[in-house]
């Protein structure tokens, strides 16, 4: 049974159609790059995994359960952890306590605070930030603050980690750190990750397997090396001779 299975998932906004009937499933251990230009429904996709909008139709699976209408926090403790597009860390707190902050309200399971400070210290050294009590969040750049927010989500102990567009407004030395270390999250914390991502060059080398959406829904699932191949995926990204 795959760790997390989405079966014909749906999300209208009125009349608007975000998501059609999209369905892919998520094996333990993998990366899977959930991949598309803007527009294409890969946030909306995620939103409704995550708990952030409740689906107008179809199955959201966790390790068997439907998790599909839960709301944020209870998808969060039964162990699916998220980024977000844009960092948005508790300016007034330190690093080490933004994200020990992450990990005790990530927690359904009565963690202690001594944990939740374990948990931090062992997030940001993951990441590549100071775990020192001191370090605050003034003067971090983009990379910097990306970080941070895979550290918060990191402390939340997920089996499955859903990034949300973690090389939006990095420069290329910085994406190329960045799909290291989600590969190197994979590799020694064993955790699941979906990357939602519309730039493909560096995600390909990394992912197992990627989705590709259009207008909100799936055209192509597979080896990146066959998305690369595949006429209508180099279509939706480049456009044709007759766009051009």
């Amino acid at each position: 049974m795959p760790l997390l299975n989405v079966s014909g998932l749906s999300k209208r906004f009125g009349a608007l159609r975000a998501v059609n009937n999209v369905s892919f499933a998520v094996e333990e251990g993998e990366i899977l790059g959930l991949i598309g230009p803007n527009g294409s429904g890969k946030s909306t996709t995620f939103n409704c995994i995550a708990g952030l909008y409740t689906p107008s139709g179809g199955s959201i699976l966790f390790e068997g359960a439907e998790i599909a209408g839960l709301p944020a926090n209870r998808v969060c403790h039964k162990g699916i952890g998220r980024t977000f597009q844009i960092p948005r860390p508790f300016r007034n707190l330190t690093l080490l306590e933004n994200v020990a902050l992450s990990a005790y309200f990530g927690q359904d399971r009565g963690a202690t605070r001594a944990n939740c400070w374990r948990f931090a210290e062992e997030a940001l050294a993951l990441v590549g930030l100071p775990t020192d009590a001191r370090a605050v969040t003034d003067g971090l750049g983009a990379a910097a603050l990306k970080k941070l927010e895979l550290a918060r989500a990191l402390a939340t102990q997920p089996r499955v980690l859903l990034a949300d567009e973690s090389l939006n407004g990095l420069d290329h030395s910085e994406m190329e750190q960045a799909a290291d270390m989600l590969n190197r999250i994979r590799r020694e914390k064993g955790i699941t990750i979906v990357w939602v991502e519309h730039i493909m060059g560096v995600l390909m080398r990394v992912v197992d397997r990627v989705v590709v959406l259009d207008h909100g829904e799936v055209i192509f699932a597979g080896p990146p090396k066959d998305a690369q191949a595949n006429a209508r995926v180099v279509e939706v990204y480049l456009g044709t001779e007759t766009d051009a």
